[in-house]
């Protein structure tokens, strides 16, 4: 049966919620919904936190802080899930994020609640991850292909109701409830966990790579924190920045140093000779920094530039969250009948159509215009991120799969950092050039100078998006899954 008829023969009712593996699916959908609503729903409560807590100018680690940690304990947790199983690390996340929801709901100060977001980060780290590696262990390629509608619907539903639920509470009830919403998911999808997955795990001694973890979630942090706070904190050739990203460059040769030598490595060398795995985080990187340029510069373009409020802004991006999921629930037609690496040309290409049109955006543009690049760029990210997961997963056997898809969440990552240091750059540099002295917070500047500012990040993205080309040629045509 060739992959294309094996796919025929599968149907929502063989690998949906009503099947034998649907509560375990169900599960994993609740889990990731936690990650993916608290993703959507804390910024339309920033005003509302800020005005109970203070805090104005810290408020931005709310969003850092959650970033750094859920980014460097990925890898941690892939490792550990394949030496362990996935079921411990899966409940470890939940009850870390629920136990930081449930503190984040009670925060006295910013400082405590930005000390809980972190808690919450760490749990993330695990869910995420946890909840592909789930679907990649139960279910074959081709009936992936089916079950990545059902995940991509959390995020579809997530990204409309999040903002809503975040305005609601903060309008009608108290901001502490965009929090305290995530217990009874979370208890929900532990209790699921717990009651229907059920994994065979090979149980013997194991050497604990402390060293490499400890070396890879300490040089993850400082690189991270660098390219976050680079231009923003600190300038990029002050002291503070050659002393913070010296310093990630140090450990993390050191943790390359460790992991040739470990018994048990964190992330094994041979990761970074597989083609397959090396594509597929390339296509991650790649599209977490595109992610940057369009979340953080279209709704800041859509009111300062074109002067919509905050809620009719969110729609232009909203329109890039709805495209993603479209693609990812059609992409595993294209990758089992055409392959890999045409499923992600044509992501590709959907991503610099998408960025060529946000070229043509200007002041006197609709809020049509400016969505409309965001919808196609979503359907290039759904066409590349997507079967780039499914072959990283293919690739590997179980015992590899967790940090096979730790590394390429990680890849992303990275990448969203990375996009936050190189748009910033740019769109301050042009700031700075038309400005003199200190350059002004860019929401405070007027449309004359913000609009060839954001436009210089618009030509940014267009760059990458070609890059997106080159990354979708390197993907393997097909990935003969491993035994």
């Amino acid at each position: 049966m060739t992959a294309s008829e094996e796919q025929t023969a599968i149907t929502r009712a063989s690998v949906g919620l009503r099947s034998e593996r649907g509560p375990v699916l169900l599960a994993v959908m609740l889990s990731i919904g936690l990650v993916a609503i608290d993703s959507t729903i804390l910024a339309t409560a920033v005003p509302a936190v800020v005005g109970d807590l203070g805090g104005f100018t810290q408020f931005p680690w709310l969003f850092s802080v959650y970033l750094l940690t859920q980014a460097v304990a990925v890898p941690v947790y892939g490792k550990v899930a394949d030496l362990f199983g996935r079921k411990p690390v899966m409940l470890l996340g939940i009850g870390l994020f629920v136990v930081g929801s449930l503190l984040c709901g009670v925060a006295w100060g910013m400082g405590s609640l930005i000390a809980f977001r972190a808690i919450q980060g760490l749990g993330a780290g695990a869910v995420q991850p946890m909840g592909m590696t789930i679907v990649g262990d139960i279910y074959s390629m081709a009936e992936r292909a089916k079950v990545q509608g059902y995940i991509a619907s959390v995020w579809a539903t997530a990204s409309v109701v999040g903002p809503t639920l975040g305005g609601v509470f903060s309008d009608y009830l108290t901001w502490r409830w965009i929090f305290f919403v995530n217990l009874p998911i979370g208890l929900a999808a532990a209790w699921m966990i717990i009651r229907r997955f059920d994994e065979q795990v090979e149980r013997r001694p194991h050497r604990i790579d402390y060293a490499g973890s400890a070396l890879l979630s300490a040089g993850g942090v400082l690189l991270l924190l660098g390219l976050l706070e680079g231009g923003v904190r600190w300038a990029w050739a002050s002291p503070a920045s050659l002393a913070v990203l010296g310093a990630a460059v140090v450990l993390l040769v050191g943790f390359a140093l460790v992991e040739r030598r470990a018994a048990e490595p964190v992330l094994p060398p041979w990761i970074f000779r597989n083609r397959v795995l090396n594509a597929s985080s390339a296509g991650s990187l790649v599209v977490g920094v595109l992610m940057l340029g369009l979340t953080s510069y279209v709704p800041l373009y859509a009111q300062t530039v074109l002067h919509h409020d905050a809620v009719t802004a969110g729609l232009a991006l909203a329109a890039m969250t709805i495209g993603w999921p479209i693609a990812a629930t059609t992409s595993g037609r294209f990758y089992l009948s055409v392959g890999f690496r045409a499923t992600a040309l044509m992501g590709a290409a959907f991503a610099v159509a998408g960025a060529a049109l946000l070229l043509t955006v200007d002041p006197g543009s609709s809020l049509v215009h400016l969505a409309a690049p965001c919808f196609l760029m979503g359907i290039g990210f759904g066409y590349v991120a997507s079967p780039a997961v499914v072959a990283a997963q293919s690739a590997v056997t179980w015992k590899d799969r967790g940090v096979a898809t730790a590394a390429n969440m990680f890849a992303r990552s990275v990448g969203s950092a990375l996009g936050v240091a190189a748009f910033g750059a740019i769109a301050n540099g042009v700031v700075a050039a038309r400005v003199a002295g200190k350059v002004p917070d860019l929401e405070r500047l007027p449309a004359s100078t913000l609009d060839p500012a954001i436009h210089a990040v618009f030509v940014a993205s267009a760059v990458f998006a070609l890059l997106l080309v080159a990354v979708a040629v390197a993907m393997p045509r097909r990935v003969e899954p491993a035994t």
